[in-house]
């Protein structure tokens, strides 16, 4: 029997990354999963964005454990979007048990006073907005089925302390965790369950791209994964360079199971004694 059994499980940013292992190991524990991403691509952030393919990935990994999967491609800035999706899932399963909001996106390299004011707005629209919006789409259908229920907020280490050249992702994330906190002091009548996440570095593609090795290895010229690796190994105390996204995906499963039944309003750090 599965942690997860018989519940429906919302993911945004699930094409890929941390979101992709969200809804894989939720299915592996018998949730069937609502993968929504929105595909788009910003001119202000130094990576590529996820696919239309990635996300056809997520579900073909979701349905080879034999749990049901609905894609959506919905912007998370996209509140009435949102609510149209979360409309169509309940009704397919008739509810929605649990979310992992967990879409984000992250620029490098920039002090707080040059951050140009369109990467800003897509950060904080991504990030906290995106949050906002996908809680106010999300929270009246599980208080109007009266079941309860459990709300997993992917914030980052970075929303308890601060790392340089990152400001404007600090702020979201630190803004994240604010929210999450007040939510789930709001939603404990209802025994909605609230709780962040707040992982350090994870191997995805947010984490493993030229931008990313450039901030955290300024004074290579052309710094490699193999850099970065070594420097993050270097400084944490484990001595590990990143964190996998199954890694995180068991924290949020554990949030959402019945064994976390009585934990709400807390910040997991994930972070391999980073942050100690």
């Amino acid at each position: 029997m599965g942690r997860a059994d018989g519940r429906v499980v919302l993911v945004t940013g699930a094409a890929r990354g941390q979101g992709r292992a969200h809804a894989r190991r939720l299915a592996e524990e018998g949730a069937d999963i609502v993968a929504i991403d929105a595909l788009v691509e910003y001119s202000t952030i130094g990576y590529s964005m996820a696919t239309k393919e990635d996300l056809e990935e997520t579900a073909r990994l979701v349905r080879e454990t034999g749990r049901e999967v609905v894609t959506e491609r919905v912007d998370v800035r996209d509140r009435d979007g949102l609510k149209a999706a979360v409309g169509r899932a309940v009704r397919r399963f008739g509810k929605i048990d649990a979310a992992v909001i967990n879409a984000g996106i992250a620029p490098a390299g920039t002090p707080v006073w040059e951050i140009p004011e369109a990467e800003w707005d897509d950060v904080i629209n991504v990030n906290l907005k995106g949050v906002w919006n996908t809680i106010c789409a999300l929270v009246p259908s599980m208080i109007d089925r009266g079941a309860g229920g459990s709300i997993v907020i992917t914030a980052s280490a970075a929303g308890i302390m601060a790392a340089p050249n990152l400001g404007d992702y600090n702020a979201s994330k630190h803004g994240v965790v604010g929210l999450g906190r007040t939510l789930a002091k709001e939603l404990a009548r209802h025994r909605i369950r609230v709780n962040i996440l707040a992982p350090a570095a994870v191997g995805t593609d947010m984490m493993l791209n030229p931008a990313m090795f450039r901030l955290f290895c300024p004074d290579l010229e052309a710094p490699t994964v193999e850099d970065l690796r070594e420097r993050s190994a270097r400084g944490n105390p484990m001595g590990v360079p990143w964190l996998e996204a199954v890694d995180i995906a068991n924290a949020a499963l554990w949030l959402i199971s019945d064994e976390a039944r009585y934990v709400t309003g807390i910040v997991v750090p994930l972070d391999a004694g980073a942050l100690g």
